[in-house]
């Protein structure tokens, strides 16, 4: 079992400097310590996950500071994006950190994102898999076309070339089962997590996605690879722990209210604005208790060995440990050491990632 670290949730306005610390001192010490990638994602005009607009950008910050560990974008939301502006930044990334670029494609799903790009919402599940396939086809060095500024058809290739030949590529779902196929189809690595999903449900879409995989037409023996984002805190005491996340954890739950609603039952979909306060603080409440005991990386390094091994029973090659969800910085860095220790304990041998 691989680990790696995530970078997602932390608050842009928490203080005036050293925002980027937990990020670049967090990079450092996982890449001392035997962690396989950094993720970092793309996050929009919110203060909570404000400080990674850009994946490239924080990408080639953590570049800079290490020499073996992944540098991922967890992930790119490629309707936002020109495809030749995403393999150029990237291939930037891969040129700086000697060959340690990859990324995961994601379709969006905040409309307020797309203020960078209003005409291409309605369209983005479909624009993110030919994305996919023009940014492999432009790390690769083939020239692909696209209309210029006047209307003309011009064939272009991207500058610098990169250091790897092909692209690790992801696919980031937040539990459509319908996602988790075609990125087995695409012949790409999946990223998920346990937000409004559980193991056993997991499970069932990992087979559906290994089952598209392996007809994905590659020939190399690929099986997929598995990323499995978690909140992850760790300390000597579990009750002890479980106070210390508690408030910081029920943000972040709030925060993802829809994901945590889901479905109904019967299937419909549940309107969270219908929904009181007290409401509200019941599923938020019922979600923490359940994501806590069995959802994340939370408590004793003893604990939590368990569900690493849960997690790789069901077919997941990877964790990706969100360590950013509102702990104090120092908090979180104090902690890298048992999850190292964690790591050490329960590491395996993985699966080829992309």
């Amino acid at each position: 079992m691989d680990f790696s670290l995530f970078y997602f949730a932390n608050d842009s306005t928490e203080k005036d400097h050293d925002r980027y610390e937990l990020l670049l001192e967090g990079a450092r010490f996982a890449d001392r310590n035997g962690f396989s990638a950094v993720w970092t994602p793309e996050r929009h005009f919110h203060p909570f996950g404000g400080l990674y607009p850009n994946p490239a950008v924080t990408g080639a910050a953590v570049a800079a500071v290490t020499e073996r560990i992944g540098i991922r974008a967890g992930s790119v939301v490629a309707p936002l994006h020109h495809p030749l502006r995403i393999a150029e930044e990237w291939s930037v990334v891969d040129n700086l950190s000697g060959g340690r670029a990859g990324l995961s494609f994601a379709s969006g799903w905040h409309a307020t994102d797309f203020a960078l790009r209003p005409e291409n919402y309605a369209d983005r599940r479909r624009l993110l898999a030919e994305q996919v396939e023009q940014v492999r086809a432009l790390w690769r060095g083939e020239k692909v076309t696209f209309r210029d500024g006047v209307g003309d058809e011009r064939e272009l290739r991207i500058y610098p070339p990169p250091v790897q030949p092909e692209l690790p590529v992801w696919v980031t779902s937040a539990g459509g089962v319908e996602t988790f196929r075609n990125a087995g189809r695409l012949g790409a690595g999946l990223l998920t997590h346990l937000l409004g999903q559980d193991t056993g449900d997991l499970a069932a879409k990992i087979t559906e996605y290994r089952a598209a995989a392996a007809q994905c037409g590659r020939t190399d023996g690929w099986r997929g690879h598995v990323a499995l984002m978690v909140h992850t805190f760790l300390g000597e005491d579990d009750d002890a722990v479980r106070e210390v996340v508690r408030r910081p954890l029920g943000d972040y739950l709030r925060s993802s209210l829809g994901l945590l609603l889901g479905s109904s039952l019967d299937g419909r979909r549940i309107d969270a604005s219908r929904l009181t306060p007290d409401d509200v603080d019941f599923i938020v409440a019922r979600s923490f208790d359940r994501y806590y005991d069995g959802g994340g990386l939370l408590g004793t390094v003893e604990k939590v060995a368990a569900h690493v091994a849960r997690f790789r029973e069901i077919g997941v090659d990877e964790i990706a440990c969100l360590v950013d969800f509102g702990l104090p910085t120092e908090d979180v860095l104090g902690g890298l050491g048992r999850l190292a220790r964690l790591r050490e304990l329960t590491s395996g041998d993985g699966r080829t990632a992309p």
